[in-house]
């Protein structure tokens, strides 16, 4: 149950982060309100947490892969939006202080996941 839960709480957590993105680009009719610059470390790092709780050390290794290449990817398409709109490219409708907020939450959260995965000798 912990791991459904760490899961569910580990997906919406992403989903919060793409969300910022993505209403800082002016896609769809996404708004992002203080809940979801709040929700999006929070669910994060507790559904990370929850999952972990209960699992198996290679259970862990790849949920922290698969968890730090989504943050990973989500902090460079925050950068890439940032770069585009400091190349006026694109003009972000609600400024960029969400792309820096993913950019930092994201890419701190994604490196420190994959400095985990550093390749274990014991493991084989």
């Amino acid at each position: 149950m912990l791991a459904i839960a760490g899961g569910l709480l580990l997906a919406l957590g992403v989903l919060c982060g793409a969300l910022l993105v993505a209403a800082a680009l002016g896609l769809g009719q996404v708004q992002a309100g203080a809940m979801l610059w709040l929700l999006f470390p929070l669910f994060s790092v507790a559904g990370y947490a929850l999952f972990v709780v209960g699992a198996t050390p290679p259970t862990i290794r790849r949920l922290s892969g698969l968890l730090s290449g989504a943050l990973m990817l989500l902090a460079l398409a925050a950068a890439v939006a940032l770069v585009l709109a400091a190349a006026a490219v694109l003009t972000p409708p609600e400024g960029t202080l969400s792309l820096w907020y993913v950019l930092a939450v994201a890419g701190v959260l994604g490196a420190l996941g994959a400095a985990t995965l550093r390749h274990d000798p014991a493991q084989g």
